[in-house]
């Protein structure tokens, strides 16, 4: 048998580590960061804040003291809404699916009685569909909040 030098010894041992930490290195990739889905509550929050920013904006484009108690009362359901959002999330635009309120698509536009009784009228018939999967204290608010457009959109009937 023949007998090994400490420097040969040494010098396997060095290519031995090297040779596993390269195969280790190789072995092992970086698992890619996963985000968490956002919390499908605040999303849904975020896209009713948004809606009822639009709204606000909306009323006021008006300047007509006989609309702004409607302005008013969603000025009321957007502080709500903001109160329930978490301190850590923002308010986001509305996603490309969501329906505008802006009755002409443009922002900056004056609305008319009419458009604004279109406006409650979506806006209310779309509230039973936000209610799925919600808390039971988001859905009360939601509902409400229904109750109040759908509400509006008979009292701007009047106001034509």
């Amino acid at each position: 048998m023949r007998s090994l030098s400490r420097r040969a010894l040494l010098r396997g041992g060095a290519l031995g580590v090297a040779a596993v930490a390269v195969a280790g290195c190789a072995a092992e990739e970086p698992e890619p960061l996963r985000a968490e889905p956002p919390d499908p509550e605040t999303v849904l929050l975020r896209q009713l804040i948004a809606g009822k920013e639009q709204t606000v904006a909306l009323y006021a484009s008006t300047a007509s003291a006989k609309l702004a108690p409607f302005g008013k009362r969603h000025e009321a359901h957007l502080a709500e809404l903001r109160r329930r959002l978490p301190p850590d999330a923002t308010p986001a635009p509305a996603s490309p699916g969501a329906p505008s309120p802006s009755p002409s698509g443009s922002p900056g536009a004056k609305a008319s009685v009419r458009s604004l009784q279109r406006l409650e009228q979506r806006a209310a018939a779309l509230r039973p569909r936000q209610l799925d999967g919600v808390s039971p204290a988001l859905a009360q608010l939601i509902a409400s909040i229904g109750a109040c457009e759908a509400a509006h959109a008979v009292a701007l009937s009047r106001l034509r």
